[in-house]
């Protein structure tokens, strides 16, 4: 099976840029806080069922998204494939996926984890090891990133799709390291990392609500 490529991510990035600016209207604050060039971890909250598509139509460089398998059924397994997408396996320890992570990071790639694991309340609440690991073991910094758009059920034709044509805010954060300088990968020094971690991007979230007017409406 062939690694992903940052020329499939960079096609991916031109399809998400078509979506989601066709059918939404995105609002993109602080893109200029991702790094430039070199491995980066976008870090994002994952309450809807557009974020990955939305943050790949938004970020400034191409993003090798990890998504779990379950999403790669039929025709959208090759697709995803071939935009630069990496299939993982939650229910264990996903080696190939784990690989194919630090190798986007090694060619200075830019990596998307939804640290929560799966779709849910997207604030933040409960976060997985992996994110601290892949930034500790790929020397990486991590960019917060809050995407904030209608949570409203009542009249929804599917559950989680922000309205058509509604605005979608995409909030980056500030770029910070997560180890603590000693390049460590003990137990308890990725366990510490994950604590660090879920305070920066908990306290970036509420930045962003509060930034975009959006925190009376998801309280």
């Amino acid at each position: 099976m062939t690694a992903p490529t940052p020329r499939g991510a960079a096609v991916g990035r031109g399809i998400g840029i078509g979506l989601m600016y066709g059918l939404w209207k995105p609002r993109v604050l602080g893109a200029w806080r991702v790094p430039a060039t070199g491995p980066v971890i976008l870090a994002v909250n994952h309450s809807h069922m557009i974020d990955g598509p939305m943050l790949m139509g938004t970020a400034p460089r191409p993003v090798h998204f990890l998504i779990k398998k379950e999403a790669f059924v039929g025709p959208l397994d090759p697709f995803l494939r071939g935009i630069g997408q990496l299939k993982v396996d939650r229910t264990t320890v996903d080696r190939k996926a784990i690989t194919d992570a630090i190798g986007v990071l090694q060619s200075g790639g830019v990596l998307g984890i939804f640290p929560e694991g799966t779709r849910g309340e997207g604030d933040f609440a409960s976060l997985r090891a992996g994110l601290a690991y892949f930034a500790v073991r790929g020397g990486a910094p991590i960019v917060p990133v809050a995407v904030l758009g209608s949570t409203e059920r009542r009249g929804r034709l599917i559950q989680g799709l922000p309205p058509l044509r509604s605005r979608v805010d995409v909030v980056f954060g500030g770029a910070f390291e997560a180890g603590d300088g000693s390049g460590r990968r003990t137990r308890k020094a990725l366990d510490d990392a994950t604590v660090r971690i879920q305070e920066r991007l908990t306290a970036h979230l509420e930045t962003a609500k509060r930034f975009t007017g959006r925190w009376a409406k998801l309280e």
